[in-house]
């Protein structure tokens, strides 16, 4: 496949129907999330990598960095139509040289089944960070005197 027209693009405005359907064929992790959680996390996530075939979303990736000491890139995905063609590594390769990772300290990935292909980037196993906090949203938000209230008691 010639993939010398795809273009890698760093931006906070993804359109979020091509991501959903993206998703849907290529991240079973993430084929059911609403297109407002998705803005949300896009919103909170910087860099934010997508990848271009024309005006058609093939590729997308984001990070959380505190741009010193860690870093997480999450929902790496490439339209199944163009894997194997390298554009998952540059994908990934264009989240770790943003200037909000590139010195980043250590940098984690959650994966499930592509262990391979990320050891192939320099990822390697960590088994010394291994603990994950299962955390319900709460339905409703606080009120704001309960948020309040919340705060002055823990003051004292």
């Amino acid at each position: 496949m010639d993939c010398r027209q795809i273009r890698f693009a760093a931006q906070r405005r993804v359109d979020l129907i091509q991501l959903q359907a993206l998703f849907q064929v290529a991240a079973f992790w993430a084929a059911d999330r609403s297109a407002e959680d998705m803005a949300l996390a896009i919103a909170n996530s910087d860099p934010v990598i997508t990848a271009w075939d024309d005006d058609y979303l093939i590729g997308f990736a984001r990070a959380t960095s505190d741009g010193v000491y860690r870093a997480t890139i999450w929902d790496v995905v490439i339209h199944p139509e163009y894997q194997g063609a390298g554009l998952g590594r540059k994908l990934v390769q264009t989240v770790l040289s943003h200037p909000k990772m590139s010195r980043v300290e250590r940098i984690y990935l959650m994966t499930t089944h592509q262990q391979s292909f990320y050891k192939r980037i320099g990822f390697e196993c960590n088994t010394s960070t291994t603990m994950v906090l299962q955390n319900q949203p709460i339905a409703t938000p606080r009120s704001q005197s309960t948020a309040t209230q919340i705060s002055s008691s823990l003051a004292k």
